[in-house]
C-alpha cells in the first residue's frame, strides 16, 4: 500500500474513472460515492474524481443509466486510475495495455475491476492476481495455466487487480484510508451502512472465510464500544479492562491497523461525528459538542484538528456552489 499521508492534506488527489459500454453500475457506485462521501465528511474535501472513457461522450450501463465522459488522455495527470468491469472480459474496450501504462509511467496506480482485471490476466499471463469468482472460468476457457485468486484485491506495485461488485467499496474505502484518518474511513463507511471494511487478503464470500472490520477481532470489539458510546465516552483503561486487554497491547493494535493511538482514533471518530452534525443539521455549536462527548472546549478542539472553528466550516460548506 503506498505510504499514508497526513489526515487532511493540503492538496487533492485526482482519481480518474474509466468505464466502457455496458459497464457494472454497482462497481462505479462503490468509487464514486466513497469518494463523495469522504468529500462530505472531511473539512477539505481530500478528493477529485472524473469519469472517462476510450473515446468520451455518454456510455450506458447494461442497467439503463448513463453517464457523460471525458476522453482518456495519453498524458495523465491522475493520482489513480479506477477501470470499470463491463461483464465481458473480451470486449475490446478492456484492451487497455497501452492506457494502463500512460498512468502506471506518470505514477499512478491502476485498479482493474472484475472483468477488466480477468483481461488484463489474459493478456499478460499474470499469475497471482484476483478478478471476481464468475470469472475464473473465462481464464480457464482461455487456456490459462493457473487460477486467478480468490482474494478481493491484490497489489503488485501500481496496478491492484480486484474482484469488483460490492469489494469495490473495501478497495476504494482502503484508498481514502491512505489520505484521510482511519476515523474519517471508519464515517464513510459507517453513512454508506458498510459493516465490515475488509482488506485486500479477504477472501471473496463464497470461500466462507470470516471477515472483519479491521483484520482483528478484539480491536472491532473495541472500535464498536467507541462507537456505542459517543456523547458518553468510555474512558480506554475500561475499554482494556473489558475486552480482556493491556493498554500496551491495544495501542500496538491500533499503531498496526489505524496508524493511530486508542485516544486519538476516539477523538477523531467524536469528531467526524461531530462534523457531520455540523454540516447537515441545525443543531447548535454547543449541543453538537455535547452529543459527541465534548462539554467543553469543543470549538477550541475543532479548531486545533480542522484548522478552522465550527462556525466558520458551517458557513463555507453551505455557501452557494460548495460541494
Amino acid at each position: 500500500m503506498a505510504e499514508r499521508t497526513a489526515p487532511y492534506p493540503e492538496r487533492q488527489w485526482q482519481v480518474d474513472i474509466l468505464v466502457a459500454d455496458g459497464f457494472v453500475l454497482t462497481e462505479l457506485a462503490g468509487v464514486a460515492d466513497v469518494l463523495r462521501i469522504a468529500n462530505r465528511v472531511c473539512p477539505v474535501p481530500p478528493f477529485t474524481y472524473t469519469y472517462r472513457s476510450l473515446r468520451g461522450g455518454t456510455i450506458a450501463c447494461r442497467a439503463g443509466a448513463w453517464v457523460e465522459t471525458e476522453p482518456v488522455i495519453r498524458q495523465p495527470w491522475a493520482d489513480y486510475l479506477f477501470v470499470i468491469g463491463n461483464t465481458d472480459p473480451d470486449h475490446p474496450d478492456l484492451s487497455l495495455a497501452r492506457v494502463i501504462s500512460d498512468y502506471t509511467h506518470r505514477g499512478a496506480q491502476v485498479f482493474l475491476l472484475a472483468e477488466a482485471a480477468s483481461r488484463y490476466i489474459k493478456d499478460k499471463g499474470a499469475e497471482d492476481h484476483a478478478t471476481h469468482w464468475e470469472n475464473a472460468s473465462f481464464l480457464r476457457e482461455r487456456g490459462a495455466g493457473f487460477d486467478a485468486k480468490f482474494s478481493i484485491a491484490t497489489e503488485h506495485g501500481l496496478v491492484v487487480t480486484c474482484a469488483g461488485m460490492g469489494a469495490t467499496v473495501d478497495v476504494t474505502l482502503a484508498l481514502i484510508g491512505r489520505h484521510v484518518s482511519g476515523a474519517a474511513k471508519m464515517t464513510v463507511a459507517d453513512i454508506m451502512l458498510h459493516e465490515n471494511i475488509r482488506d485486500f487478503g479477504s477472501m471473496q464470500p463464497f470461500s466462507g472465510v470470516k471477515t472483519t472490520t479491521t483484520g482483528d477481532d478484539k480491536l472491532d470489539q473495541c472500535i464498536k464500544i467507541m462507537q456505542a458510546n459517543i456523547e458518553d465516552p468510555v474512558p480506554i483503561n475500561e475499554i482494556v479492562a473489558a475486552l480482556g486487554l493491556s493498554n500496551r497491547s491495544l495501542e500496538r493494535k491500533f499503531r498496526t491497523y489505524l496508524g493511530a493511538t486508542p485516544n486519538g482514533f476516539y477523538r477523531e471518530m467524536r469528531l467526524a461525528k461531530a462534523n457531520n452534525l455540523l454540516l447537515n443539521t441545525t443543531l447548535s455549536v454547543r449541543e453538537i459538542g455535547l452529543a459527541c462527548g465534548f462539554p467543553n472546549g469543543f470549538s477550541t478542539i475543532y479548531k486545533s484538528v480542522y484548522s478552522v472553528t465550527p462556525f466558520a466550516m458551517r458557513r463555507r460548506r453551505r455557501a452557494p456552489g460548495s460541494r
